[in-house]
């Protein structure tokens, strides 16, 4: 896997609170930083999925059982 760098600006307190929040749970900053941001951006990703989803449903409430859908698709 190639790396790249990214910096971030911090007062001194940010970085201290980030960095000792890694510690106790044993990573470095850098990772839980960057599992931080991933987990975020999945979040909103999946948030976003589902407004879509419910708009869908409701302009058109129809459900089917999982019987049905195996039923269709396998």
């Amino acid at each position: 896997m190639n790396t790249a760098t990214m910096t971030i600006r911090l007062n001194e307190s940010e970085k201290s609170l980030i960095s000792d929040y890694a510690k106790t749970f044993g990573v470095s900053a850098s990772e839980f930083v960057r599992t931080a941001v991933i987990e975020r951006i999945e979040d909103e990703l999946d948030l976003r999925d589902w407004y879509e989803a419910k708009a869908e449903y409701d302009a058109d409430p129809v459900t089917f059982s999982a019987d049905e859908i195996a039923k269709k698709y396998l």
